[in-house]
């Protein structure tokens, strides 16, 4: 009766994500019974819950997507400057190799994930991979209320408990903006307020500036002149496509050389 209990909690939880959420949409999104063509049916939706539900029950930070990949990373090469990407959908989806050729660049994001869920494998696939440089993005999802309702206090705690781990472990830090979202293509303001967005990079850029952190502005670059997402450079509001990946490049490699020259 107890699990039967967590069972029917834990899909309620997971139902807000389902709504909040558009990972179902995202092609190689590391999610069970994900449809790959969204929500298509009622069916699918009630396989992304129950899906997401044993997620959260036995595997809560999804430790098991990177642990074999970690097992094989081992220790830098002499000289070698190590940069993780970290975060959800937006980071997981990235052809990094494309965006930046013989880098060699890690990644470390997984579709739909939330900063208490990123905490949980912090060690696992950040500070036990000795990067040089840490690049997160993160907080979209918190918003969303991916894993239960979250203020914007909860999800700043988060990101300051992930660069204080980074800096007492000599990882240089890059705090990205959260991404702005549009309404062009789907609904995604109502689940992501734009003003929330706007507060949290506002925290986001001021810690950094306090203490010692590169702030990596991606929401200024991505704003058409209506201050939302520009249509071009999405597919659905919320993830970016080629041409967002192509502005974004660019961004985090100088804020990535700034990291390394501090």
């Amino acid at each position: 009766m107890k699990k039967l209990t967590m069972l029917v909690a834990l899909t309620m939880v997971v139902g807000v994500a389902a709504q909040a959420q558009d990972a179902s949409s995202v092609p190689g999104t590391p999610l069970q019974g994900t449809p790959q063509d969204g929500y298509a049916s009622a069916r699918s939706l009630e396989l992304y819950r129950e899906g997401n539900a044993r997620m959260l029950m036995n595997d809560f930070g999804q430790l098991e997507r990177y642990a074999k990949d970690d097992a094989s990373v081992g220790q830098p090469a002499p000289g070698e400057k190590r940069v993780i990407f970290f975060g959800d959908s937006i980071t997981d989806i990235w052809k990094l190799d494309e965006s930046f050729p013989g880098k060699h660049y890690l990644n470390r994001g997984i579709g739909g994930q939330t900063t208490p869920q990123m905490l949980v494998r912090f060690r696992a696939d950040v500070i036990d991979l000795h990067p040089s440089v840490l690049v997160v993005l993160a907080g979209t999802n918190d918003i969303a209320g991916n894993t239960g309702p979250m203020t914007l206090e909860m999800i700043e705690d988060n990101l300051t408990s992930m660069a204080e781990l980074a800096r007492a472990n000599n990882i240089k830090v890059v705090l990205s903006s959260v991404m702005p979202v549009c309404d062009y293509i789907k609904n995604q303001t109502e689940r992501r307020p734009p003003e929330k967005i706007i507060a949290l990079n506002a925290w986001i850029k001021d810690y950094a500036a306090k203490n010692g952190f590169i702030y990596l502005d991606y929401y200024s670059a991505m704003l058409d002149d209506k201050n939302v997402f520009k249509k071009e450079l999405t597919y659905d509001g919320l993830h970016p496509n080629a041409e967002g990946y192509a502005v974004m490049g660019p961004l985090a490699q100088k804020a990535i050389n700034e990291a390394l020259g501090k």
